[in-house]
């Protein structure tokens, strides 16, 4: 065999954490003696016998010296404490960390809590979330290197990863009228920004109510906005049907899963058939939302494949292969994928 194929048949990271398995993430801050890292005394012995047991070594330079890991900082515009609770978000972190790690790149969290002095001396910065202006500007300071997820930035001259919401919002009102629901309600949720300086826009809230306008189905009465909890969902289809006895919407747009599920509980507690009598679509499709009965028909938003992304084209700056000389934004499509809660 050739050096070339024995190199080739070298074991990574990712081969022990298939057969332990955990995340590529785990394994190498566990390797790397992260002392921050929170993983069971058992898992940590199984890392270390099967990076032993494959042969794994980490990558050195040709003269036997260790090569100096370059270092991201992933800025999470939520606490721990909120991601925990809001798997969109979760899910975007996840697939940042995984290739960042397939990449050979040391990682930093960094919470819209946390210090700010472990952004410094960093490589590079991928924020992920809803900043402010000013936020966006004080992260472009510490470094030229910083991609953003889930925020348009390209006015502040940062290149962005986003979903998009204009196609994803438009196929969902199409779908109803296609089964003939015109009368259409949503469910929305207000957000601020992570300074809280200024409540954001949200894309799906206008582009349903300016696509319905262009159909002359608009109604602002069928409109709900709370913040973006299963409580919240809960209340406001609540309030959806006591406002509406007689002409309840035959279908609803929920902004995000836990909206959707509330919604889903408030219909089931009125006795009101879903989808026979009320349609409902949610948005990010989420792991729960094939964990209610019926399972939610939701826009489809495909989080990992955007952090992963967002790794690459970090990647490729550091290593002076910039996919643009400007910002640029890379939009994702998404898919809707029918299930339970509406007509198909």
């Amino acid at each position: 065999m050739t050096a070339d194929k024995q190199k080739a048949k070298a074991p990574t990271i990712k081969d022990i954490a298939a057969i332990v398995g955990v995340s590529i993430a785990t394994v190498s801050r566990v390797l790397n003696q992260d002392e921050t890292m929170s993983v069971n005394d058992n898992t940590r012995r199984k890392i270390f016998a099967t990076a032993e047991q494959l042969g794994y070594k980490k990558h050195r330079r040709a003269n036997g010296k260790s090569k100096k890991q370059r270092r991201v900082v992933i800025v999470q515009w939520y606490t721990e404490r909120q991601e925990l609770q809001d798997l969109y978000y979760y899910s975007i972190r996840t697939g940042i960390e995984r290739r960042l790690e397939e990449l050979g790149y040391a990682i930093t969290r960094v919470f819209n809590d946390s210090s700010n002095a472990d952004i410094e001396g960093a490589d590079g910065i991928i924020a992920v979330g809803k900043f402010s202006s000013e936020q966006v500007r004080t992260l472009g300071k510490f470094n030229k290197h910083t991609v953003f997820v889930d925020s348009d930035t390209l006015s502040a001259g940062f290149t962005c990863v986003m979903p998009d919401f204009i196609n994803s919002v438009t196929g969902v009102i199409d779908h109803f009228l296609h089964h003939k629901q015109t009368n259409i309600g949503m469910i929305a949720g207000e957000e601020y920004n992570a300074d809280k300086s200024a409540k954001l826009a949200d894309r799906r809230y206008y582009t349903f109510r300016n696509y319905l306008t262009e159909w002359k189905l608009y109604n602002p009465k069928n409109m709900y906005i709370g913040s973006f909890t299963t409580s919240d969902g809960y209340r406001l289809m609540k309030q959806a049907i006591k406002d509406h006895p007689r002409d309840l919407p035959q279908a609803f747009f929920a902004a995000n899963d836990s909206l959707a599920i509330g919604a889903l509980r408030a219909l089931q507690e009125a006795g009101i058939k879903v989808p026979e009598q009320v349609s409902l679509i949610s948005f990010n499709d989420t792991a729960i939302a094939k964990q209610v009965f019926p399972q939610l028909s939701a826009v489809t938003v495909f989080t990992e494949q955007m952090g992963s992304t967002a790794a690459e084209i970090m990647d490729r700056e550091l290593n002076g292969r910039q996919v643009s000389p400007v910002p640029f934004m890379m939009k994702f499509a998404t898919k809707l994928t029918l299930r339970g809660t509406s007509i198909n």
